[in-house]
């Protein structure tokens, strides 16, 4: 099963560029760009992944990111990526990235976009890797702060496929930034939210009502309430979930207790992830393998995670066509 993992092609919805920096490339820009970052050694670094929560990972991800300056230093992070998703046969990928945690360092909103995008067009002429980026407002921060970065994204547009909402959920409600979605609906944007991974269900509810998501990031509070899986069900919202990143935020103890079966069995359109790879410990392949050994998850289940990741992409319905036909042929 562990070989079929492997071999099937698949899609990724729900990673985070920054969170793919590895502590190797880390410690090489700090040096370059004349940064001090808090750890002596590459060990060191991985020694400081232990994580009792969300706040306590998001501490260590934003000390890493401050390495990141120049279009060269975004571009060799998302290379980085790249080569990761060849290697785990990931076809299609939908990456974040946190403008806001840049442009307070003074980096420029173009260094960003421009370095990530020339990443994703090497991508898919060496290795037909296809992408789509979607841009994070970080919901610790304020709405205003979130309508600014809106407006620094409008002359690169064509380069964004979507909005997101990311960082510290607790006590952020996606109701905070219901005005700036709908700015960045009209402007033509698809429309997604994290909720749901450590906050209650009523960030689901509110994600789906007030900021219209089409897709929800995490959602695995969901089981919760009978209402919202049923809608969930009945409307085929996707989930993207990153079981890795629960494990290690504590959001379940183990994986034995993860509920993506119970949901993906409801009937709901789950996809597997790895969020931030580089730190909870495993990219694409490595999340599947691990919810294939603690959960039982049979040929099929696999193959309909795979699948699903395509169904809810942003891509067009004659691409989902033709990479849901590659994902038959590969079980061949």
């Amino acid at each position: 099963m562990i070989d079929l993992i492997k071999k099937l092609p698949k899609a990724e919805l729900h990673l985070h560029i920054e969170g793919s920096l590895e502590p190797e490339l880390m410690f090489k820009l700090a040096q370059k760009n004349s940064i001090e970052i808090p750890y002596n050694t590459v060990e060191d670094v991985k020694n400081a992944y232990d994580f009792s929560d969300l706040q306590s990972f998001l501490d260590i991800y934003y000390a890493g990111a401050k390495v990141l300056v120049t279009k060269q230093d975004f571009y060799d992070l998302t290379w980085e990526y790249i080569l990761k998703c060849k290697q785990d046969n990931i076809i299609h990928t939908e990456i974040f990235f946190d403008p806001q945690t840049h442009t307070a360092r003074g980096v420029a909103f173009e260094t960003v976009i421009l370095g990530i995008k020339e990443a994703l067009d090497d991508a898919k002429k060496k290795f037909g890797i296809s992408s789509s980026i979607i841009m994070c407002f970080l919901r610790h921060m304020s709405e205003d702060e979130a309508f600014k970065t809106l407006e620094e994204s409008i002359p690169f547009k064509k380069y964004i496929i979507g909005v997101g909402l990311d960082s510290s959920e607790i006590g952020h409600p996606p109701s905070k930034f219901e005005e700036v979605f709908k700015a960045a609906k009209k402007e033509g944007f698809k429309i997604v939210a994290h909720a749901g991974e450590e906050a209650d269900v009523s960030y689901i509810f509110e994600a789906l009502d007030l900021l219209k998501v089409q897709r929800i990031d995490h959602g695995v509070q969901s089981i919760k309430s009978k209402e919202l899986m049923q809608r969930l069900k009945e409307e085929q919202i996707p989930l993207t979930v990153c079981p890795n990143s629960n494990i290690e935020l504590k959001v379940f103890k183990n994986y034995k207790e993860h509920n993506i079966k119970k949901l993906l069995d409801f009937g709901l359109l789950v996809t597997v992830n790895s969020d931030d790879p580089a730190y909870f410990k495993g990219y694409l392949n490595q999340n599947f393998i691990n919810l294939y050994k603690n959960l039982d998850l049979s040929k099929d289940d696999i193959v309909n995670l795979v699948k699903n990741s395509f169904k809810a992409s942003f891509i067009s319905e004659e691409l989902k066509e033709k990479y849901l036909q590659k994902v038959d042929l590969s079980l061949s």
